[in-house]
C-alpha cells in the first residue's frame, strides 16, 4: 500500500477495503514509507503525545508570562473556573478550553510543544484529545492511534491546500488543526471512516476565511484564544458527524475552497501583522509598547 495522501476519501476507501480504521491505515503506510516497524512509528507518536501532555500541565502555571507580556495566566483562570463550577457549559468543554489555552500560552513562553500541525495552532489537537481521554476514561493507546488519523488528514490538507498562516491565513492553521482534531475525536469515539471524513469537511467549513493577523507579529493575540475556539469547532464537527449529519459540500471540495480563499486573501491578512486586529489602534499601540 502506497498512499499519496491526495484526498481524505482515499483514506476512507482504504480503511473500508481493509476493514481497518484510518489510523491503522496511516500507521501501516508510514511504517513502510519510513522503512521502520509499526511499533517504532507508534512509539514515536506516543512520545509526541507525552510532550503534548506535559505542555498542558506546564501551561497551567498561573505565573506563566510571555516575554512580551501579552499572554500568560489565562489557562489557569479557565481551569479555576471549571474547578469551582463557575463555567457554564460543563467540565469537558471548560477543561478542553483551558488545555488549549495552556498549550498555546506555553508555546508563547518558549516551552516545548508539538506543532500540530503548526506552533500557532498547537493547543487544539492535544486539548481536544486529552480532555476527552480524561472525561471518558479512554485508553491512552486509542488516543495515540487517533493521532495517526489526524496526521493523515493533515497531510492531505497540506498537500492540496496549506497549513501555513503566511500562505493561507489562520484558516490554514487553526482551521486545519481543528479539522484534524475533529477527525481524531470522531474515530476514537466510534465514528465510521465516512463520519471521520464528514467531520473534516464540517470543521473546515466553519472556519473558512479566518485571517492571520497577529498583533505585533507575535503568535499570542489573537492566536491563543483562537486555539480555544478551534477546540469548540472540533467538538461541534465531531458531534454533528457522529449524529449522522452529512456535509452538502464534499470534503475535498472544501479543502480546495480553503486553498482558493487563501490565494485570494490580501497579504496584509496573512501573518504580516499589517491588517486585521494587528492594524487596530490598540494593536498598533501594543506593537510600539513591545518594540518601541
Amino acid at each position: 500500500m502506497k498512499l499519496q495522501y491526495k484526498s481524505v476519501e482515499e483514506l476512507v476507501e482504504a480503511a473500508i477495503r481493509s476493514g481497518k480504521k484510518i489510523s491503522e491505515i496511516v500507521l501501516c503506510e508510514q511504517a513502510e514509507s519510513l522503512d521502520k516497524s509499526e511499533v517504532e512509528v507508534y512509539e514515536t507518536m506516543a512520545a509526541s503525545f507525552q510532550v503534548m501532555k506535559r505542555s498542558v500541565v506546564e501551561g497551567m502555571d498561573e505565573n506563566l508570562r510571555s516575554a512580551s507580556g501579552l499572554s500568560g495566566g489565562a489557562a489557569a483562570k479557565m481551569r479555576k473556573a471549571v474547578e469551582e463550577g463557575r463555567n457554564h457549559f460543563g467540565s469537558l468543554f471548560g477543561s478542553a478550553m483551558s488545555m488549549a489555552l495552556a498549550v498555546s500560552e506555553y508555546n508563547s513562553c518558549m516551552g516545548q510543544i508539538v506543532a500540530a500541525p503548526t506552533a500557532g495552532s498547537c493547543g487544539i489537537l492535544p486539548a481536544a484529545l486529552i480532555s476527552v481521554m480524561t472525561e471518558k476514561q479512554i485508553p491512552e493507546r486509542d488516543i495515540v492511534m487517533s493521532l495517526f488519523t489526524a496526521a493523515g488528514v493533515g497531510m492531505v490538507i497540506a498537500k492540496n491546500a496549506s497549513i501555513s498562516g503566511a500562505e493561507g491565513g489562520c484558516q490554514a492553521e487553526c482551521g486545519s488543526a481543528s479539522a484534524m482534531a475533529a477527525c481524531a475525536l470522531t474515530e476514537v469515539l466510534g465514528g465510521t471512516p465516512h463520519m471521520v471524513c464528514t467531520s473534516c469537511a464540517i470543521a473546515l467549513k466553519n472556519i473558512l476565511g479566518l485571517v492571520c493577523d497577529p498583533v505585533a507579529g507575535l503568535v499570542e493575540v489573537p492566536c491563543i484564544k483562537r486555539n480555544a475556539m478551534g477546540v469548540a469547532n472540533a467538538f461541534t464537527a465531531c458531534e454533528l458527524a457522529c449524529a449522522g449529519i452529512t456535509s452538502a459540500i464534499p470534503t475535498e471540495e472544501v479543502i480546495l475552497a480553503m486553498k482558493r480563499i487563501g490565494d485570494q486573501m490580501s497579504s496584509t491578512l496573512k501573518e504580516t501583522a499589517e491588517g486585521g486586529l494587528a492594524a487596530t489602534p490598540t494593536g498598533c499601540r501594543l506593537c510600539r509598547q513591545i518594540f518601541g
